[in-house]
């Protein structure tokens, strides 16, 4: 004979089950919402230890066209990033910061369209007869996986530029989802990062360096690689890149 009352007990612990189930999930949603940290914010930490951001989040402050080309943009904010709109009818000049900096950390967040191609240059030398920001600028490379140059070592993210594979070997992460990078660089030695992992390093004061420059491509642009200070500039060579929480703290 089928046992009602052991039927109606199971429902019963079924149900408990259920309801301490959906306990746990509304209370790690709670603790994941309250660690989290805003895009483009500081935390009290940061603070305190003399980090400022280059983005607020809201607006292009901080940032011009190189040599202030043009006063239309393919650079624009949505939401609480940078975007480089690939179908923008205006030239997709480098942005960059109105401050330089010498002796820095710098970090930041981007994501590349499929098959995109992008990168950050530091040390950038501003001046009308300089044509391009990587005329003067060396490069932090963005590579999207599924880019056809994507196989070639001097041109996975993270590189130096046409200069060094990676230190160590590095995926960025799938389509969409933000990739952490660092540059560090002082007295003329810098380091790169790429989602926690160094992927280069040189000191732009070495005959290591001064050697490599003149053995490459660069060797035609007298002023490449000869500083250690200078703009900081963000580059989009085709597809569309976003760019946010980008910080950076005076060494």
């Amino acid at each position: 004979m089928y046992n009602f009352n052991n039927h109606r007990n199971i429902m019963r612990f079924l149900s408990k089950l259920n309801y301490l189930y959906t306990l746990i999930l509304i209370f790690a949603t709670v603790a994941c919402s309250s660690n989290s940290q805003q895009p483009n914010t500081l935390s009290e930490k940061e603070e305190s230890e003399g980090w400022t951001l280059l983005f607020n989040g809201k607006n292009l402050d901080g940032w011009h066209l190189y040599n202030n080309r043009l006063p239309s943009s393919a650079w624009m904010v949505i939401d609480d990033y940078i975007y480089c709109d690939p179908n923008s009818e205006s030239d997709r000049i480098d942005l960059v910061s109105n401050q330089q900096f010498e002796n820095y950390e710098l970090k930041f967040e981007w994501k590349l369209e499929k098959e995109g191609n992008s990168g950050v240059f530091i040390n950038v030398k501003e001046e009308p007869s300089i044509a391009q920001t990587f005329f003067s600028g060396p490069e932090y490379q963005l590579l999207e996986d599924s880019h056809m140059d994507f196989n070639l070592p001097l041109k996975k993210s993270g590189c130096l530029y046409n200069f060094t594979p990676q230190l160590n070997s590095v995926r960025t992460k799938m389509q969409r989802q933000w990739n952490e990078s660092r540059i560090v660089q002082k007295d003329g030695k810098i380091e790169f990062y790429l989602n926690g992992h160094q992927t280069a390093k040189m000191d732009f004061n070495s005959e290591q360096w001064h050697n490599m420059v003149s053995k490459s491509n660069f060797k035609d642009y007298p002023q490449f690689g000869k500083y250690t200070k200078g703009h900081i500039a963000l580059q989009d060579w085709s597809r569309g890149v976003s760019f946010r929480n980008i910080k950076i703290k005076q060494l």
